[in-house]
C-alpha cells in the first residue's frame, strides 16, 4: 500500500484502500521509517549543536536518512532478533553515513525514543490533513444547517416519532459534534504531541550533564512539545491521542448513521449525492449511501482500538514488556480509520440532499400523533395535568384504533366535550396541533450552534 496521499483526499492504493485508507495522512510502513529516520537525523543535528557531534554530522546523517534508501521488508525481518527495527535501522543508517559522522547516528538514545518520536511525528501528519477534512465536514453541516434552519421534520426518540424538531437543528448537532471533535484534536496536535527522549532508562546518563540540552534540542528540530521529564511507561499522550481521534470518530459514526436511517426508502427524507455510486451486485435498483456505511465501517473499529490502548497504557517499570508494542499497528490503524472517516464524511455532508417536502410529508402522515404533547400542555391549565395526558392519550388510542388523526379523534365524542367544557375551541386545538408552532428553541439553538462554529473557525484558521 503506497503512503502518497492522493490528490483530493482520493484513496491510496490496495484493494481496500478506496474505502478505508482514504483521506488523512500517510500511516504505513515508509511513513513509520521515514519518521524513525527524521527521528535520528533530528537528534544528530541536536548532539552537533550541543557540541557533542563533529561538525558537519547533522547534515551527513540527514542526507543519509532517506527512507528510499532502505529496505523496510529486511528491516522488518531483522527485527524479530531484536523486538522492534530500531536496532537494525541504526545498523543501517551508520553504515550509510561518513565514518566520521557514525558517531552522531543514536547517541544516547533508546530504540523507544525513536519509535515514540517517531510515532508523535506520524501522528501530527495524520492530525493536520484529518484536521482539513474535519473543516470541510463542519463547513458542509453549517451550510445545511443555515438553509434548513426552519425545515420542520419529525423527531424520533429510540427510533419512535417524537415530537417536531427542524433539520436545521439536526445539522447543528452533527455541526457542534465535529467542532468539539476537532477541538478535541487540535488540543492534541498543539500541546500533547512531545519528543521522547530518555536513553537507557530515562535518565540519558550516556550524555551525561547534556542531556535536558539535547532533549531541548532534539524537540526544537522537530517542532514537538518538551515534555517534563521521559515518558516511556506513562502513556497518557497516547492515550489522550487515542480518544481524541475516538471522539472523532464517534462524532462522525453519528451523523453516518443518522443519513443511513433518515435515507431509507420509507423515509427518504435525505440522500446522498453523486452519480454512478450506491448500487447493487443483484439489486440493480438499489441507491445505497455509500460514504454514510462506509464511515460506518470505520468508526465501529475505532472503540476496539481505544480499548487496546487504554489497556496497553498500563506498563511496567521503566520500559513495558508487550504492552508497547501492542501500540505500534494499533494507533496506526486508529488514525487511519479517522483520517478515512474524516474524508468520506466530508463528501457525505457536502453533497447530501435534503428533502423538505418529504419530511413535512412524514410528519403530517403521523396523522397529529406527534403533537400530543402540545396538546396536552395546552388542556393542563383547565384539567389538570394528569387528567390532561389522560385524556389525550384515551383520544390518541382511540384515533389509531379508527385510522383517524388526533384532531379527529379530540374533535369527535367524549374528548369534544371535555375541549368545550375546558374553554378550548377549535382553532385553539387547530394551532396545537400545527408542528411548525411547536418547535421551542430549534432556531435560537441553531443560531447559537452557527455562531459557535464561526468563532471556532476563526480561531482555527485555514
Amino acid at each position: 500500500m503506497s503512503d502518497g496521499r492522493a490528490p483530493g483526499g482520493q484513496a491510496r492504493g490496495g484493494l481496500l484502500g478506496g474505502l478505508f485508507d482514504r483521506g488523512g495522512g500517510p500511516v504505513g510502513d515508509e511513513a513509520w521509517l521515514q519518521a524513525m529516520l527524521d527521528a535520528e537525523a533530528a537528534l544528530a543535528r541536536a548532539l552537533e549543536r550541543a557540541g557533542l557531534a563533529a561538525d558537519g554530522a547533522g547534515a551527513a546523517v540527514t542526507a543519509a536518512a532517506v527512507a528510499a534508501r532502505f529496505d523496510a521488508g529486511e528491516l522488518g525481518r531483522q527485527a524479530a532478533a531484536t523486538g522492534n527495527p530500531v536496532p537494525p535501522l541504526v545498523r543501517a543508517l551508520t553504515a550509510a553515513v561518513p565514518p566520521w559522522a557514525a558517531g552522531a547516528v543514536h547517541h544516547g538514545a533508546t530504540s523507544q525514543d525513536i519509535l515514540d518520536t517517531a510515532a508523535m511525528l506520524v501522528a501530527r501528519g495524520c492530525l493536520d490533513a484529518t484536521a482539513a477534512d474535519l473543516a470541510d465536514a463542519a463547513t458542509a453541516a453549517a451550510r445545511l444547517s443555515a438553509a434548513h434552519r426552519d425545515t420542520t421534520m419529525i423527531g424520533r426518540t429510540l427510533l419512535q416519532q417524537a415530537v417536531p424538531v427542524t433539520f436545521g437543528l439536526v445539522a447543528a448537532g452533527w455541526l457542534t459534534a465535529i467542532d468539539e471533535a476537532a477541538r478535541g484534536l487540535a488540543r492534541v496536535r498543539d500541546g500533547r504531541l512531545a519528543v521522547q527522549f530518555g536513553g537507557a532508562a530515562g535518565t540519558l546518563a550516556a550524555l551525561g550533564d547534556a542531556g535536558p540540552r539535547v532533549a531541548a534540542l532534539l524537540a526544537a528540530e522537530l517542532r514537538l512539545a518538551v515534555p517534563v521529564l521521559p515518558w516511556h511507561t506513562d502513556r497518557l499522550r497516547i492515550l489522550e491521542l487515542a480518544s481524541a481521534l475516538a471522539g472523532a470518530s464517534a462524532a462522525l459514526g453519528k451523523i453516518a448513521r443518522d443519513v443511513t436511517l433518515l435515507a431509507q426508502s420509507e423515509v427518504a427524507e435525505v440522500r446522498e449525492g453523486g452519480t454512478g455510486r450506491g448500487g447493487s451486485s443483484a439489486m440493480p435498483h438499489k441507491r445505497n449511501p455509500v460514504a454514510a456505511v462506509v464511515v460506518l465501517g470505520c468508526t465501529r473499529r475505532a472503540p476496539g482500538l481505544l480499548a487496546t490502548l487504554a489497556a496497553a497504557a498500563e506498563q511496567e517499570h521503566q520500559r513495558a514488556a508487550g504492552a508497547w508494542h501492542a501500540e505500534w499497528e494499533t494507533l496506526a490503524d486508529l488514525l487511519r480509520l479517522t483520517g478515512s472517516a474524516a474524508s468520506w464524511g466530508a463528501e457525505l455532508l457536502a453533497g447530501l440532499v435534503v428533502d423538505g417536502q418529504r419530511m413535512r410529508a412524514n410528519l403530517d402522515a403521523a396523522g397529529g400523533f406527534p403533537m400530543a404533547e402540545r396538546v396536552a400542555g395546552l388542556l393542563a391549565p383547565a384539567l389538570g395535568p394528569v387528567a390532561a395526558h389522560d385524556l389525550v392519550a384515551a383520544a390518541t388510542a382511540d384515533a389509531a384504533a379508527r385510522g383517524a388523526s388526533l384532531g379527529d379523534a379530540l374533535k369527535s365524542g367524549e374528548a369534544a366535550g371535555k375541549l368545550a367544557a375546558a374553554g378550548v375551541s377549535e382553532d385553539q386545538l387547530d394551532a396545537a396541533l400545527d408542528p411548525a408552532r411547536y418547535l421551542g428553541a430549534a432556531g435560537a439553538f441553531t443560531d447559537s450552534a452557527l455562531a459557535a462554529h464561526r468563532e471556532l473557525a476563526a480561531r482555527l484558521g485555514p
